[in-house]
């Protein structure tokens, strides 16, 4: 699979709380946050739920991945989703090794690995 997601008895409000906690032990930070839906219904497209995305980032991990290749920046920042479906709330994330995989490079494989091990559990321990 492409993406990781689980389901959370938290808000939307109360899993981003959750997940900078966690993602600030780890020397991830939130770059950005945006509010999808809010931005729809700016526009005028009516959209059922909240989506939130936040862009995060570990300086020390995306250096190692420009260091070897510059177009992996591409997948950069990594994007963590929470959102709501049929009355629950998700996070997600597409996973870091998946998005590497098309650079092709066994070096950088294993620091997409790394990065998505530590955020597999920043969403488990904000779930």
């Amino acid at each position: 699979m492409f993406d990781y997601t689980v389901t959370t008895e938290h808000s939307t409000e109360e899993t981003i709380t959750r997940l900078k906690e966690e993602l600030q032990k780890i020397s991830f930070g939130v770059l950005w946050e945006f509010d999808l839906a809010g931005k729809l219904d700016e526009k005028g497209l009516d959209f059922e739920g909240e989506y939130h995305i936040l862009e995060v980032c570990n300086p020390k991990e995306a250096h190692r991945v420009l260091s070897a290749e510059r177009r992996a920046g591409y997948f950069l920042p990594c994007k963590l989703a929470v959102f709501t479906e049929k009355g629950q709330t998700k996070i997600g994330m597409p996973r870091p090794t998946a998005l590497i995989a098309l650079v092709e490079d066994e070096q950088l494989k294993q620091v997409a690995k790394e990065v998505e091990d530590q955020l597999l559990h920043v969403i488990d321990a904000s779930k």
